[in-house]
């Protein structure tokens, strides 16, 4: 069944348009209501980032959970990776997060976890989806669910954090910088990070609901960069909107993405034999980091671009980590999803343990030049399927024979069609993104 309202990560848009409007998400609540009370009976959590649409779609998000006949908790502001969490050790039916992840504040979405803290499994998304095209009903008065507020959410998502490393390990002496992107992490991270012992410098932590995302936090990161030089930190932590990425800054400012935080964690569960099965990236995952996990002698598999592909690639070839470049990091012998705050730990923990410091542990890998060109889009373009552009593609691919790559796709969360090129040559790569950028832009005629 083609889906017709769910994406690679839930349902996002801009607030205000359909889907993402007040009746669409009453409605979408009534519905996942009838799917969860028909699979069983339980509470259902709700949670959400810090944007001001969520006060809106977490209302009517409970007020169709209600006329489905479900309880709901209400979390408040927490963490996408926080609501999988409590879901699953709450033992919920169901999580709900109200997220644009990384967009601005001008979107939102909605994305379910299952009670195992995964995402919901397609059946259920699809059931969901048939119930949104039928007739919204409410069950009898004395069968409406009721709603509460869950006050200690934080306090548990905290505790489990810091249970993802050994209570031996003590910061004492470390000084970072976090950015909390303004997001669901600010009442959070700062904690984490000072109860192991850590000094703490806070940045990106007071959202007012429209600047979540706004030059700051993962895609951001060029303030996180500054702020480390300027305090002579060790490093810094960018997150995002709401929790699943992470990006690093070391000490002398350089960034570090999702591939190299990835290959840092492998080589540390290696070295501990702690790895198990291929480490999973994506399609965007640089080369250099392939190059790099192969002269350690582990295998990396490439998933479709979404944390929700990686995941599923994770549990059938038995892999404990996997993640992209930007930032989402999947560490399965922790938890159940991304989590950047738990990436971040891992990370922390390995300088602890070699006293490297972040800059020294990246360097066992050689990232290649990537240029990545985003082309704003109104149409539904599929490169794949236009003569031209493959065309173009092919002469690019041959130009660079063995030691680079080219892949153009159409974002799953945004209007935008992605051109990646990547290869040793700097200067070449940038001026084969531009071509092949111009031929997509003449292909849809913008």
């Amino acid at each position: 069944m083609t889906r017709k309202y769910f994406g690679t990560d839930g349902i996002r848009g801009r607030v205000g348009e359909p889907p993402i409007t007040a009746d669409f998400l009453l409605k979408l609540g009534w519905a996942a209501g009838r799917v969860f009370a028909n699979e069983g009976h339980g509470f259902v959590l709700v949670g959400k980032d810090t944007r001001i649409s969520g006060y809106m779609f977490e209302s009517a998000l409970e007020a169709g959970l209600t006329a489905a006949g479900v309880d709901t908790r209400l979390l408040g502001p927490m963490p996408t990776p926080g609501i999988a969490y409590l879901t699953r050790t709450l033992r919920a039916q169901a999580g709900i997060v109200i997220s644009a992840s990384h967009n601005p504040y001008y979107d939102n979405g909605v994305k379910f976890f299952s009670v195992q803290g995964t995402k919901l499994p397609d059946d259920i998304e699809q059931k969901i989806e048939r119930y949104i095209d039928s007739p919204m009903t409410t069950v009898e008065s004395s069968k409406l669910g009721k709603a509460k507020r869950l006050v200690d959410a934080a306090g548990r998502y905290i505790e489990f954090c810091k249970a993802s490393i050994p209570t031996r390990l003590d910061f004492s002496g470390m000084k970072i910088v976090i950015d909390c992107a303004h997001g669901a992490t600010y009442h959070i991270a700062p904690h984490v990070f000072s109860e192991v012992g850590a000094t703490v410098i806070t940045i990106g932590a007071e959202p007012d609901g429209i600047n979540i995302n706004d030059e700051c936090g993962a895609t951001k990161p060029e303030k996180l960069a500054a702020t480390v030089l300027a305090y002579g930190a060790d490093l810094g932590i960018a997150l995002d909107g709401d929790g699943d990425r992470l990006v690093m800054v070391d000490h002398k400012g350089e960034i570090v993405d999702g591939d190299e935080l990835i290959y840092i964690i492998a080589k540390s569960r290696l070295e501990t034999g702690h790895l198990s099965g291929p480490v999973v990236g994506t399609l965007m995952t640089n080369l250099g980091m392939e190059h790099g996990l192969k002269k350690l002698g582990i295998s990396l598999i490439r998933a479709k671009v979404g944390d929700r592909y990686v995941m599923e690639m994770l549990v059938e070839h038995k892999g404990v980590l996997g993640g992209e470049n930007s930032g989402h990091i999947i560490c399965l012998d922790r938890t159940t999803t991304g989590d950047g705050i738990i990436a971040a730990l891992q990370i922390m923990a390995e300088m602890h343990n070699t006293g490297k410091n972040l800059h020294e542990l990246k360097c066992g890998m050689y990232k290649y030049p990537q240029v990545l060109i985003n082309i704003k889009t109104d149409k539904k373009v599929n490169p794949e399927n236009d003569e031209n552009i493959q065309k173009a593609v092919k002469a690019v691919e041959k130009k660079l024979n063995d030691s680079g790559r080219v892949l153009l796709r159409a974002s799953g969360t945004e209007p935008l069609i992605r051109v990646m090129v990547e290869g040793q040559n700097g200067d070449l790569v940038r001026n084969y993104a531009d071509q092949l950028a111009d031929e997509v832009k003449r292909a849809i005629g913008a």
